[in-house]
């Protein structure tokens, strides 16, 4: 009988954002700051973003080392073997940010010790569906694999003073 040990896996950690995710939640991305979209991915995410009408900051760059000037809010869907250091770093900056990660990051100990004693609120909108990610595969776009994700992802909201706390869309 063949067991898990006997499956070799490749990892691709690579999942673009479709232009649906931001979609999604336009009204609710501010259109009077300047967005960075913090990780590049395969560029796509910046140039949905523009498309839909934002003035956006997407360049190739390290986001631990690196911090443009003039931005207003980051709006991006982080690598989430990441997560914990980029959360970090982003209750550093204490700006506000808009992203997009999985449902069970709510429930890990270091997002409870980062954010339940803040002064402001993490702020959660559900979406309607699971958020269709682009898989890539050693950079290029995976047309023949089945496009369906098997997790729930929120956008989680910082300093973004939305109307309600949890918002199901």
């Amino acid at each position: 009988m063949a067991g898990f040990h006997t499956k070799t896996f490749t990892k691709h950690d690579d999942y673009m954002t479709p232009k649906s995710a931001w979609e999604n939640i336009i009204d609710y991305i501010p259109k009077d700051k300047v967005i960075w979209e913090a990780f590049y991915g395969d560029g796509e995410s910046g140039n949905h973003l523009t498309e839909l009408g934002f003035n956006v900051i997407h360049e190739d760059k390290d986001f631990f080392k690196w911090t443009p000037e003039n931005y207003g809010a980051i709006v991006s869907n982080p690598p989430f073997q990441f997560k914990k250091e980029v959360l970090t770093r982003l209750k550093e900056l204490d700006k506000p940010f808009i992203l997009i990660m999985p449902c069970s990051t709510l429930t890990t100990q270091y997002f409870r010790k980062l954010f339940a004693d803040s002064h402001h609120k993490i702020q959660i909108i559900i979406p309607k569906k699971r958020i269709q990610f682009i898989k890539l595969v050693n950079g290029k776009k995976q047309e023949k694999m089945k496009n369906a994700c098997n997790f729930d992802c929120f956008y989680y909201f910082y300093k973004m003073n939305l109307k309600k706390d949890l918002i199901f869309i």
